[in-house]
């Protein structure tokens, strides 16, 4: 999915924070946790926004505040150019919602309840009808609108929940870890659902699954104990830090501190897991390339160079990067 630089933007969130007891909206006051701190968050029409972070990192509280769930301590939230706050009936129109945990009934039956959720979402009683057929052949649901949703797979059951967040058509989509549990076909199919959603509307999707991120998503933003440390886009993400870090696959690397004491150009050499030769990822300082030194240093010490080129930085080590501080319990 590409997303241009004019696509107009349907959800736009400034300076949000959020804070739990110490009293309301009082940051300066003690005895409080700062559960979102500061957050800034833009979305535009056809993209998928990644949206990462530890357990108890703020996501969870910070979505409730974007879909008008949770008030704000702090900060503005505007859908469509529309304020969550002054006008929020008119912005949860554009909004469409799915939690952890879908909220189903499960003794309805999946066309029921997808005509209830339609009524729920102030979907004219004209077009009701129209809009519960579209989303059940968009879910892949036809076939299933008239069993119950008690009876129905944990894969279906999800299809279910993204159907109620998208039969009134909103511009901004907000799914919370929607493959969580689901096998490897299961997933696939909402992956592919995401996906095409991400065509028409925007998406955030909540997830742990890192892997998951960088196949669906355009952009990805993490936070770590309620900030946002980190926003790029997936392509710039395997940009990040080009040209500054090397991998170096050795046989015999009996002298491999010289790397960082040779060579002012390295500054830090890191040791990968990998099977037969020796894998090191070499970090190098801006606007500079050791890697004739390295060969020149591998033949002298007959260390076996196998390989050396450019290293991509991965989703998972910048998260790792970025969320490894955080606090015992």
């Amino acid at each position: 999915m590409s997303v241009s630089a004019d696509s107009p933007a349907t959800l736009n969130a400034s300076g949000l924070s959020r804070r739990f007891g110490g009293g309301f909206g009082n940051f300066g006051n003690s005895g409080g946790h700062t559960a979102v701190d500061n957050v800034d968050l833009t979305l535009k029409r056809g993209e998928v926004l990644g949206f990462l972070g530890p357990n108890g990192a703020g996501k969870t509280t910070t979505m409730q505040m974007l879909t008008g769930n949770l008030a704000p301590s702090a900060g503005a939230v505007s859908i469509c150019g529309v304020d969550l706050l002054e006008s929020p009936v008119a912005a949860k129109a554009h909004i469409g919602y799915l939690q952890e945990t879908p909220p189903l009934y499960r003794d309805m039956t999946v066309g029921e309840y997808l005509e209830f959720a339609a009524r729920l979402h102030l979907v004219p009683k004209a077009r009701r009808r129209a809009a519960v057929d579209t989303v059940l052949a968009r879910c892949g649901l036809a076939d299933v609108r008239r069993k119950l949703i008690g009876a129905l797979s944990k894969g279906y059951q999800q299809r279910v929940g993204i159907a109620q967040a998208i039969v009134h058509e909103p511009d901004v989509i907000v799914l919370d870890e929607p493959t969580v549990g689901l096998d490897p076909n299961q997933i696939r199919d909402i992956r592919a659902l995401i996906r095409e959603l991400g065509s028409a509307h925007s998406v955030i999707l909540s997830t742990h699954i890192l892997p998951e991120v960088e196949a669906i998503c355009d952009r990805v933003q993490i936070m770590h104990h309620g900030k946002m440390v980190y926003a790029d886009t997936i392509a710039g993400l395997k940009q990040l830090h080009s040209g500054r870090t090397l991998l170096v696959g050795l046989t015999q690397p009996r002298a491999l501190d010289e790397l960082r004491t040779a060579l002012l150009q390295v500054t830090g050499v890191q040791e990968i897991d990998a099977a037969g030769d020796k894998l090191f990822r070499v970090h190098t300082a801006a606007a500079t390339d050791p890697t004739e030194g390295i060969v020149a240093l591998a033949s002298t010490h007959h260390w076996g160079l196998r390989q050396i080129g450019p290293a991509q930085t991965s989703l998972e080590e910048v998260f790792v990067n970025l969320t490894q501080a955080e606090a015992q319990p």
